[in-house]
């Protein structure tokens, strides 16, 4: 049975690495993570996961939601950044863009109190990967930002790092290259790679791992 599919652009997507986790898997990882200094909950679906996040929000604090398929997906991007009930980093990072103030734009978004999304890849002994083409969230997710939170399908579990690494490579950058060229016509860039081992700041960053398959 082929594990190999292609990309209207030709990039092979290996489709292992879009299967949900086994319960072993997904409580092994969990347990790695709560070692490392990582609050974690489980969840079943993306709603549950939906419902968590929104009961962890500050309402009084900055919260900038990163770009993500997976907070896109599950409802969260609109819950906070569509919505007046959150101070929404996003729309304002907007607005500058439109009006050409790019230097204020990297300033807004280097410190919230709170940054949202997800990683690419976590492994079986607590190791988050995140791949970004400008690098523009891996600097609140390593340390600017009061706290993460991060949205993990299971899915993205892993044995290792070397897995990880591929599954970045030949899943996550596919799936994300081909949407970037139908959303905007350009290809996605795979320029920066986010390696977090542990947290030195208890509960700094809050995992939320889904059953279910969500994002890239």
């Amino acid at each position: 049975m082929t594990t190999t599919h292609t990309t209207d652009t030709g990039l092979p997507i290996d489709i292992r690495f879009a299967r949900s986790a086994t319960e072993e898997q997904l409580h092994r990882t969990a347990a790695a993570l709560r070692e490392k200094g990582y609050a974690v909950e489980i969840v079943d679906t993306a709603a549950e996961a939906r419902a968590v996040v929104t009961r962890l929000l500050p309402t009084d604090k900055s919260i900038f939601t990163v770009s993500s398929e997976t907070l896109r997906v599950s409802g969260l991007d609109d819950d906070i950044n569509a919505s007046e009930r959150f101070d929404a980093v996003r729309p304002k990072l907007m607005r500058l863009r439109e009006e050409g103030r790019f230097d204020e734009m990297r300033t807004l978004g280097a410190a919230p109190d709170v940054v949202i999304g997800s990683v690419h890849a976590v492994t079986e002994d607590g190791r988050l990967l995140t791949a970004s083409g400008s690098g523009s969230q891996l600097g609140p997710y390593s340390f600017s930002a009061g706290r993460a939170i991060w949205v993990v399908g299971s899915q993205k579990i892993v044995p290792d790092l070397d897995e990880a690494m591929r599954r970045i490579q030949t899943y996550a950058y596919p799936r994300e290259d081909a949407r970037a060229r139908e959303a905007y016509g350009t290809p996605a860039l795979l320029s920066k790679i986010l390696i977090v081992n542990n947290e030195m700041f208890p509960d700094r960053i809050t995992v939320v791992l889904v059953r279910e398959p969500i994002g890239f």
